[in-house]
């Protein structure tokens, strides 16, 4: 398990994380790229703790969702199956398991203030923390034509994953108001989604 891990997250946060694994029994399992989600967490039938992450995320990226997913697994196991997915309790746990990788040895040293900064109060997902994860992206293997919503001219068309195409709009405190071309729905855009202009 430790020669898997190290493939995916930084060398000196592999036996942590392999102690974090061992003692709350997860079955970790590293997967396609789903572009919903990153990680995710659920008890089968058979109370086995099952941990999905995309194989496709960097070792940074990769670190925080497991990290992420485990809390929800520790969390649930401290506080009991009722507390909310990422309530109060989660952020408590998610926070304090994470600390102790919040350090040079396992990331670059312009990351750890804005990582400090996340973890006083971690949301549902680090993307919706802008600068973190237009941070954290720099470190993933470059595709093509992408680029970000803020990058995008006033005006401009650009297509999203899943082909559809919309037309930039206003910025509403932090997200874009775009229109969907084809529908003429609005939809609210984070500043660093992955897009691809279009000419």
């Amino acid at each position: 398990m430790t020669d898997v891990l190290a493939k995916y997250i930084p060398e000196h946060a592999v036996a942590p994380v392999f102690e974090l694994i061992k003692h709350y029994g997860v079955h970790l399992k590293i997967v396609n790229e789903r572009v919903t989600r990153h990680g995710d967490y659920h008890r089968d039938a058979s109370g086995y703790h099952r941990i999905t992450v995309n194989a496709s995320l960097n070792k940074y990226r990769f670190l925080i969702t497991l990290v992420h997913e485990i809390a929800h697994l520790a969390a649930f196991e401290k506080f009991g199956r009722n507390i909310k997915p990422h309530g109060d309790e989660w952020k408590l746990t998610f926070r304090n398991l994470m600390v102790p990788f919040i350090r040079p040895e396992i990331f670059p040293n312009h990351l750890l203030p804005l990582l400090a900064r996340h973890f006083r109060n971690p949301k549902a997902s680090s993307d919706t923390d802008a600068t973190l994860s237009l941070a954290l992206k720099q470190f993933d293997e470059k595709e093509g034509d992408k680029h970000y919503i803020f990058q995008v001219p006033y005006g401009a068309l650009f297509r999203i994953h899943n082909g559809k195409i919309f037309k930039k709009g206003a910025q509403r405190v932090k997200r874009f108001e775009c229109e969907e071309v084809s529908t003429g729905r609005m939809f609210l855009f984070n500043p660093n989604a992955e897009v691809e202009i279009l000419p």
